[in-house]
């Protein structure tokens, strides 16, 4: 007799659970906390809840696994959403979910890492996807997601919630400024940290590399080089066919300007030459164009990894990443100075630089 009401005791304990564990997966049970409002409506904003395909991808079918060690883990975890919603009550108004937006986000992301985002392969696989029927950037996302053996959500961080958004701290470029401010005036190669004034001749670019003539005070004297193009002569590039510029000139800095080479015609039918200016240089400036490398770097931790696992430099083209890092920083709060420095970043370590 015991043992019969032990089996049935059991039996009922098991079965209690399992409808448990159901009913706490489901959206309305997710719901009925009313801090998960301002994601849900992110949610029903996402192509995961609406799509041509009328296919709707629930909370659990996101957040938590479906089978195994890995899905009672996440049901245990997730207790401490109870103790968030009804005692510490940590992200009980906007303002505070705001707040703890970036560190909520980050636990999910790290999850979804950890677990070669289960979730997602639970209705995405990478040998199903037909990669030719993808747009030109999709597939080469994906064979480059293939080959360096990333998972999903190392580049899809913001599928059905909006992105936390994240600002640079002040402190890495001030400590920037403070190293070019600290470099000796005699010293030979220099290169721009800010856009600036080469004296009255136009203006230098992040980046650019500078040849020191010779100084006076906080005043340098120095050299560029680099190409113009026919029909631009008001625009220094980086090289002949290489549309990254180093400089913009007025009319007095286009006549300043002394040709290296005739011009010569490249593939597409455009006029190079290779070209010198000299002019003054009064502003701040770098020793070395590492320090500023390590600066995009962490621009580019901070504002594209947000969203994706960072692309390496040389898997676009220098001229390919102007539009390519303008249409991603459009989604970011990056400001026009340190989307430039990025780009340069991108360019100056592009695939095709010729060094």
């Amino acid at each position: 007799m015991m043992m019969v009401f032990g089996a049935i005791a059991g039996a009922v304990i098991v079965l209690a659970a399992q409808w448990s564990l159901q009913k706490t997966s489901s959206t309305e049970f997710c719901l009925s906390c009313h801090t998960m409002q301002a994601p849900y409506e992110e949610y029903t904003g996402s192509v995961h809840f609406q799509n041509q395909k009328g296919i709707r991808a629930e909370c659990a079918d996101c957040h938590i696994p479906p089978s195994g060690l890995d899905y009672l883990l996440t049901k245990l975890v997730a207790s401490k959403d109870i103790y968030h919603q009804f005692i510490s009550k940590k992200i009980e108004t906007p303002e505070q979910y705001e707040d703890h937006r970036l560190a909520m986000a980050q636990t999910v992301w790290d999850q979804l890492k950890a677990n070669d985002s289960a979730t997602c392969r639970s209705c995405h696989s990478m040998d199903a996807m037909m990669l030719d029927a993808q747009s030109a950037d999709a597939k080469k996302m994906h064979e480059m997601g293939i080959k360096e053996q990333q998972t999903c959500i190392d580049c899809h961080k913001g599928v059905a919630h909006f992105p936390p958004e994240i600002k640079m701290d002040d402190s890495a470029l001030a400590a920037l400024e403070a190293q070019a401010a600290s470099v000796p005036a005699s010293t030979r190669e220099l290169y721009v940290l800010r856009s600036a004034s080469l004296g009255d001749l136009g203006t230098l670019y992040p980046a650019t590399q500078m040849q020191m003539i010779n100084s006076s005070g906080d005043s340098r004297q120095v050299e560029i080089r680099g190409s113009q193009m026919q029909g631009t002569e008001q625009i220094i590039y980086y090289a002949a066919g290489q549309r990254m510029v180093l400089a913009s000139l007025n009319e007095k800095g286009v006549q300043a300007v002394k040709a290296l080479t005739e011009w010569q015609q490249d593939d597409y039918g455009n006029q190079w030459r290779d070209v010198t200016l000299r002019g003054e240089w009064s502003a701040p400036a770098l020793a070395d164009r590492e320090p500023l490398w390590d600066y995009a770097r962490k621009l580019d931790n901070v504002y594209c990894a947000g969203c994706h696992a960072p692309i390496p430099a040389h898997h676009f083209t220098l001229n390919a990443w102007p539009s390519v890092a303008k249409g991603m920083g459009a989604r970011t709060n990056i400001d026009d100075s340190e989307m430039d420095i990025l780009t340069r970043y991108f360019q100056y370590n592009a695939k095709d630089i010729k060094k």
